[in-house]
Order: structure tokens, then C-alpha cells, then sequence
């Protein structure tokens, strides 16, 4: 199991997000438990991102929301 670190950045992002559209709070709670399990699970669709993002993952919460996150090591 992984630890899911969550930073000050992503917390202000969800605020932001879940005072626009209320119904995704859950989803994204939902998404990040799944991740803590398993990160590579495959209902979460956790793929490599390129260009800018380049180093990057990112997984599905949803149709129309993304978490985009990094692996690290040394925790």
C-alpha cells in the first residue's frame, strides 16, 4: 500500500472544484481511496503523461475530471 500524500496545491484545487460542482466531491474522494489501494488498479485508467506533464500520471475520476499526481520513493 502507498502513502497518498496530498499537497496544499491539490486541497486549494478540490475546494475550487467542489464549490463549482458539488456532485464531484464524492467522486474524487472515491477515486483518491482507490488510488491508496491501488494505484494502477484498472478502473482508475492510470496512464504516463508526455509533453509539459512529462514524468507525471494521471488517472480518471470520472468523464469529465482527472487527478493528475506523482510516484515517489523514499517515503
Amino acid at each position: 500500500m502507498r502513502l497518498l500524500v496530498l499537497t496544499p496545491k491539490f486541497k486549494r484545487a478540490f475546494r475550487s472544484v467542489v464549490k463549482r460542482k458539488a456532485a464531484l466531491q464524492q467522486r474524487i474522494e472515491d477515486t483518491l481511496q482507490q488510488m491508496e489501494a491501488d494505484v494502477f488498479a484498472p478502473t482508475l485508467g492510470t496512464h504516463k503523461l508526455s509533453g509539459k506533464l512529462d514524468g507525471l500520471q494521471s488517472c480518471s475520476c470520472g468523464y469529465d475530471c482527472r487527478i493528475v499526481f506523482s510516484i515517489e520513493s523514499g517515503y
